[in-house]
């Protein structure tokens, strides 16, 4: 009885999580109007956008509260996918909500398949060069800005270009397609984490793969990121198995997606050479990684047509130009210049802000050396994750879809598993996008903003007490609780990679 009971909750939890997916795909056409684009399909009713727009808030809300319920009482790993990929599909076919980036990226590969750089050249060089519907679906913000994506990306949307020319529907489907490999790729690569760290792995899954933060910042909206954080998340997965080189390779190719992935290849070498028992074995395995990492990039480079100008000062600059109240460098720098201004001091705001981005970078890079200093390879993982999240905390613009670079590796880390903190900050960073994009966080909400970071700080530092105080430590990967030993890779050096075992 009790097993019915908690079967038949599960499958109303996900239900519910359907019918919001549904609303959202129903009433987006709708909801946000675009002159420039006309979906493919746009319900008779409601006729108000006022209407429409209510509807997929309510769906949001319904999503939401299907996945907190079915974190109570989660279903088998298959149907977790089973699950995912239901509310994920309405969403794929709808037309893109909360951002407009799928758009700037379809003008890029544009740009790139006309035979010009996109990292040269922005999105408003396309009025002269007959492609002004694609020009006018780009928001007018990143028009004059040039691409900070990598040329694997570029390249995948450069040949989708090719099929289908000015067709933005069809392209940005074709987009979502793409992008939906970074979901497959993270639906096989989090049960290897979790049994590789003796995790639960159904709620790897449900942290990872069915959150709205997901569903909605990252399908819905289109953004590549989720096919960076697959890559890398395989390539992790495949180092822990006894292959680093391998897991290497990937997340370079992952980087070719998204520069920060690169830090994983940092972590993974790091991890491996540590546990070499010689300064000569230590030595080859990292000129073998990174070997492996120029020739990674070198040929996607070399095959895209791109140009080594994507590793330039444009991969960060691009990021820089919004200023968002939720980044906590903008948000201390804003708090602090509306202090100073009450007491009568004259200062300018943009150039604190700014000066504080850079104190937080160079604290991030920082953290990150220590970090890899740290690194162990049973460590190597919640380590990898931290500094991804601490990245997209501390870097120039915090949209919320960047911490999926993180969770996506902290899904599987016991802690994070245990956490209650944890799924209401998902869930409240799916909702501080609006369904147009722009932030629902003006800059005069910066003093809240640090209020609640300064509340969430607290509430973990509290956390990781108790922790530390009850002996709550993670244990060496041992397999326990999946049934499973652990990989090789765990217990064996880097040389056994170089040597072919």
């Amino acid at each position: 009885m009790t097993v019915s009971r908690t079967l038949r909750s599960t499958w109303l939890w996900a239900a519910l999580g359907l019918v919001g997916s549904l609303l959202i795909a129903y009433a987006s056409p709708r909801a946000v109007p675009d002159p420039a684009v006309h979906w493919w399909y746009v319900p008779a009713v409601p006729a108000g956008r006022g209407v429409s727009l209510g509807l997929v808030y309510a769906g949001m809300a319904a999503l939401s509260a299907g996945w907190l319920g079915l974190g109570r009482s989660l279903p088998s790993r298959r149907g977790l996918l089973l699950i995912a990929a239901a509310w994920a599909l309405p969403l794929a076919l709808a037309p893109p909500l909360f951002s407009r980036d799928v758009y700037s990226y379809l003008a890029q590969g544009t740009i790139l398949h006309l035979g010009h750089s996109p990292y040269h050249s922005a999105p408003e060089v396309l009025a002269g060069l007959g492609r002004p519907r694609v020009l006018d679906a780009v928001s007018p913000f990143w028009r004059g800005t040039t691409a900070p994506y990598g040329p694997l990306f570029l390249g995948l949307v450069s040949l989708i270009v090719g099929g289908v020319g000015s067709r933005l529907v069809a392209g940005v489907l074709l987009i979502r397609l793409v992008e939906l490999i970074g979901v497959v790729l993270l639906a096989s690569a989090v049960p290897r984490l979790t049994r590789a760290l003796g995790t639960d792995t159904r709620r790897g899954l449900w942290l990872a793969l069915l959150s709205p933060l997901m569903m909605l910042q990252l399908i819905s909206a289109g953004h590549n990121d989720v096919l960076m954080v697959g890559l890398m998340a395989a390539g992790v997965a495949i180092a822990l198995a006894g292959r680093p080189l391998t897991g290497i390779a990937l997340c370079a190719l992952a980087a070719t997606v998204k520069v920060p992935a690169l830090a994983g290849v940092l972590f993974i070498a790091a991890a491996w050479a540590r546990a070499e028992t010689s300064r000569a074995q230590r030595t080859r395995f990292l000129l073998a990684a990174g070997a492996i990492t120029i020739a990674v990039l070198g040929a996607v480079t070399a095959l895209t047509g791109a140009g080594v100008d994507w590793l330039s000062t444009s991969l960060f600059s691009t990021p820089a130009k919004v200023r968002l109240a939720l980044t906590p460098a903008t948000a201390v720098g804003y708090t602090i210049a509306s202090l100073l201004r009450d007491a009568g001091v004259t200062t300018t705001g943009r150039g604190l802000e700014g000066a504080l981005g850079l104190v937080a970078t160079g604290l991030t890079a920082l953290a990150g050396l220590v970090m890899l200093w740290r690194v162990r390879v049973v460590t190597m993982v919640a380590s990898l994750g931290a500094f991804l999240l601490l990245a997209a905390v501390a870097g120039p613009a915090l949209w919320p879809w960047y911490l999926e670079w993180g969770l996506a590796l902290i899904a599987a880390v016991r802690w994070a598993q245990r956490s209650a903190l944890l799924p209401a900050a998902i869930v409240v960073a799916a909702f501080v996008v609006k369904p147009n994009g722009i932030l629902g966080l003006p800059r005069p909400t910066a003093p809240a903003v640090l209020a609640v970071y300064a509340a969430a700080g607290l509430a973990i530092w509290i956390g990781h007490r108790r922790r530390a105080i009850g002996g709550d430590r993670q244990p060496p990967a041992s397999g326990a609780g999946s049934g499973d030993t652990a990989p090789a890779a765990m217990t064996s050096t880097a040389s056994s990679a170089l040597t072919g075992g």
